[in-house]
């Protein structure tokens, strides 16, 4: 099988080379922005800006099978909202959809697209969870984007009869995550204390090895095509639990403070990080059924086994 992969050097699509690269029967093309090291044996890399295949790299997608696009211009907690979004359409929209059709002309039977849950909203009602059936409700640019890139790829797909295929995952993490989840397991780690012994909510995670074997399913799976799933890790935890999880991870206890949420909330307005705030105490969770029952999937790794294998990389990473 032939496939071409985008965005081979982040924290999805190179998880996705790393593993594809040690299989045998696969050939990949590996669309990067820079150079990738320890090329696998079986991989063909392409540089490029952005998610187009250069004119020279043309003839490297004759044969190919599937397109995994992973590549996107990532969310980021410091984007202004009145002035990112269009910035956030050229990359994610507009970009997307130019593969799309190098991949219809390049008779790719299956355009695999990694999304974002941003798409369906922000956050969930208590004992509620996200569906991949729900009208969509992006809250900010970034989540506008991907929809946007969804429909966009929904209306040229069904024209040129290429199959589609949508995968949103929640917040992913795994060994090399940054951002919030990095953040949190540095304090833990230094073993500082923690407001959020109060925190009663549920939140759906995804560790990256569980979104590698999803990706490779909806590859190749018939009734994958033409739909949209939602993944995770099928275990969502609270704030607390997920602190607690990973402080055993570390083989330390746990240090939770029980400070009033609507106290934390109010510091964190005045500081401006409301947005990180409302992510650590609100609830967001989505529904497996479908994958379950359309692709008879579940994840084959725990919630433990994912921070355990993150933990492991942080303190390998930290002595490095």
């Amino acid at each position: 099988m032939k496939i071409l992969i985008t965005g081979a050097t982040g924290f999805v699509g190179g998880a996705l080379l790393k593993q594809l690269g040690q299989m045998p029967g696969y050939h990949i093309v590996a669309l990067a922005r820079r150079p990738i090291g320890d090329i696998p044996h079986n991989t063909t890399v392409v540089i490029s800006d952005d998610f187009s295949v250069p004119d020279d790299d043309y003839p490297l997608l004759k044969g190919l099978d599937v397109v995994v696009h992973c590549g996107a211009r990532a969310h980021q907690m410091h984007d202004n909202p009145e002035t990112c979004l269009e910035e956030y359409r050229r990359v994610n929209v507009t970009g997307t959809l130019m593969l799309a059709k190098q991949a219809a002309e390049a008779k790719v039977k299956r355009f695999v697209y990694l999304s974002s849950i941003k798409v369906n909203g922000e956050m969930t009602e208590a004992g509620k969870s996200f569906t991949a059936e729900d009208t969509p409700a992006p809250a900010d640019p970034y989540g506008v984007s991907k929809m946007e890139a969804e429909l966009e790829l929904q209306r040229f797909a069904s024209s040129v009869g290429m199959e589609l295929v949508i995968i949103r995952p929640v917040l992913v993490y795994g060994p090399g995550v940054r951002a919030n989840f990095l953040t949190l397991m540095s304090l833990i780690s230094k073993g500082i204390p923690l407001p959020f012994a109060r925190v009663n909510n549920k939140r759906s995670f995804l560790y990256v090895g569980n979104l590698v074997e999803f990706i490779k399913v909806c590859m190749t799976h018939r009734a994958a095509r033409n739909n949209i799933f939602l993944i995770s890790d099928g275990e969502d935890l609270s704030t607390p639990s997920l602190i607690v999880k990973i402080s055993k991870a570390f083989g330390r206890a746990a240090i939770l403070l029980p400070v009033p949420v609507s106290l934390m909330v109010f510091c964190a307005a005045v500081l401006g990080k409301r947005a990180i705030t409302t992510r650590l105490c609100s609830s967001l969770q989505v529904d497996l059924q479908k994958n379950s029952n359309l692709l008879d999937w579940k994840p084959p790794f725990s919630a433990d086994q994912g921070i355990e294998s993150t933990a492991k990389a942080f303190l390998e990473a930290e002595r490095a």
